[in-house]
């Protein structure tokens, strides 16, 4: 028999469900939607779409945009004009930081040349030195799967071609590479309990391989190289490694982009080649190589910057709407999907809004952020600058703070938060970082006040597949540090297409793995949410502030 008390803690829980879901239908049908906008979006967004031909121009034209090089600065330089050209106004670099020095690939070579000749396909690391002219050796394979074992390579390895690691097994791939989500899959996400989504990280180092690098650091070797991920010709290249002990957070790891930084040469291998090369040493069969890295480091500004501008607003000017994505990206590929085709999308959706005479009335600001692969460095400076941020605590971090090596900023630990004046006076930022692939939703990263307003926005947009709301966190990307301190910050739900398998940070992250409708579909999607972002009556709702909040300054 259930006591006269729990009677009426369940009348009030039953009370405060009916007034919740009732609420939340109220705000569906209030929600208001300006389908005559919208089909205007439409129209201009996949009839007289320029968002293919601006990404042509990062891509094509201006190539990879490793932070601080040469060619993020003038694609940023490009960018910057190219939005003041469409009407928009406070065009400008954003400096932050600093952030270390540049760096640039002249010329690279690398040749098996005994026991027959055989070019390699490979790729210097970024941030890697150049070698003293062309270095040829035969190479010697750190074969070792303990400490013991590696003493055995102490003093053998000074001005050596090194092979790091052990051969990787390569699988066919049995089922298509490119996929969509289907229906079961976006059933699970709108289902979800609000588990993290999205990119996840390889973790840290183990113990033998961080002893592994600290050896050929102190060896002095010529040259290391190690098996890429992918396959198939698909290289995976991102930073060159610097000693460091196993399971330290991403935030204190040496950066080999820091000035006076000593970094070895370092070459990504395809997986194949770098296989056979083992192969044949396991086989007794001296291999030669020759390998020649004309690279050089830009010390003249360590700053980093963003691009900024923006459409100002009118009765609400005052507040703030914002859409962007990372602007920065490896250097084998030229930085497509990860992250041109974002940087495209926010392009196009001001460039939409601009061109259609839209006047909202708030501000909407484009942000083209800097230094991402690096640690969401260009966003967290500009949500520190103008709306708030967290203060690191003191001292080493504890195992639940770790950040891993593919999702900077998403473990930092949580001091207590400084609020900056502007902070009240957000709305909202919408990211897109995760691909070619077509908008199917919304995470809604722990905020359920919105999702009401989302299914509401998304309703005009089910036809062309974009549907699902789910209340999961998604890692990896800039929404991040606008979340960090209390703001809302969304990243869409996208299709797959082939994204961590054969594009982002790889020598096939270019122009052509870029899906032209999708990114129709994404430009006309957010272009809206940004528009009725702007014109409710309400910035939209956050959640809760997390953490000990000081004076506002």
């Amino acid at each position: 028999m259930i006591s006269h008390r729990f009677k009426w803690i369940i009348v009030s829980m039953s009370v405060a469900i009916i007034l919740s879901l009732s609420a939340g239908a109220q705000v569906a049908r209030e929600e208001k939607v300006d389908l005559d906008v919208v089909a205007k979006i439409k129209a201009e967004g996949t009839d007289r779409s320029q968002v293919m031909e601006t990404l042509s121009y990062l891509t094509d034209v201006y190539g990879p945009r490793l932070t601080n090089s040469p060619q993020y600065k003038a694609a940023s330089e490009w960018a910057k004009n190219k939005l003041a050209g469409w009407g928009l106004q406070n065009a400008h670099l954003e400096s932050w930081g600093p952030f270390g020095r540049g760096w640039s690939l002249e010329k690279f070579s690398a040749d098996i040349v005994k026991p027959n000749y055989s070019p390699l396909l490979a790729f210097p690391k970024a941030w890697s030195p150049s070698t003293n002219g062309p270095v040829r050796g035969t190479v010697i394979l750190l074969d070792a799967k303990n400490e013991e074992e590696l003493a055995k390579y102490r003093g053998k390895l000074k001005g050596a071609i090194v092979l790091i690691s052990p051969s990787r097994e390569v699988t066919a791939h049995f089922q298509p590479e490119g996929k969509r989500k289907n229906d079961e899959e976006l059933l699970t996400l709108a289902n979800s309990d609000g588990q993290s989504g999205g990119r996840r990280g390889r973790g840290n180092v183990d113990e033998l391989t961080a002893k592994k690098w600290q050896l050929v650091y102190d060896e002095g070797a010529a040259v290391v190289l190690e098996p890429g991920r992918g396959d198939g010709g698909t290289i995976f290249v991102q930073g060159a490694n610097l000693p460091t002990t196993p399971n330290t957070s991403f935030d204190r790891r040496p950066r080999p982009w820091s000035q006076n930084t000593r970094v070895i040469p370092q070459v990504a291998l395809a997986v194949e080649h770098y296989n056979r090369i083992v192969r044949m040493v396991a086989k007794g069969v001296p291999v030669e190589l020759e390998i020649k890295i004309d690279a050089k480091y830009h010390e003249q500004d360590l700053m980093g910057y963003n691009v900024i501008a923006e459409i100002p607003g009118t009765d609400l000017k005052d507040e703030i709407v914002m859409v962007g994505g990372h602007f920065d990206s490896w250097h084998s590929g030229t930085g497509a999907t990860d992250n041109a085709a974002g940087s495209a999308v926010a392009m196009e959706v001001v460039r939409i809004i601009q061109t259609l005479g839209l006047k909202p009335r708030r501000t909407v600001r484009i942000g083209l952020w800097g230094g991402e692969e690096q640690g969401l460095n260009g966003s967290r400076a500009h949500v520190a600058k103008y709306y708030g941020e967290r203060q690191t605590p003191a001292g080493p971090p504890s195992p639940t703070t770790q950040s891993t090596e593919q999702e900077p900023g998403q473990n930092r630990a949580q001091g207590p938060l400084v609020l900056k004046p502007d902070h009240s006076k957000f709305s909202a930022y919408f990211n897109l970082d995760n691909g070619t692939g077509k908008i199917r939703g919304v995470y809604l990263q722990g905020n359920e006040a919105v999702r009401p307003i989302f299914r509401a926005w998304l309703a005009p947009f089910r036809d062309m597949g974009a549907a699902t709301l789910t209340i999961n966190n998604t890692s990896g990307t800039d929404h991040l540090s606008f979340d960090a301190v209390g703001l809302p910050g969304f990243q869409f739900i996208q299709d797959d297409i082939e994204y961590g398998t054969r594009t982002h940070h790889s020598n096939m992250d270019v122009y052509d793995r870029i899906q032209a409708d999708d990114m129709k579909q994404a430009s006309v999607i957010i272009a809206s949410f940004v528009y009725h972002t702007a014109m409710r009556n309400e910035k939209l709702p956050r959640k809760p502030l997390v953490g000990q909040q000081q004076a506002t300054r």
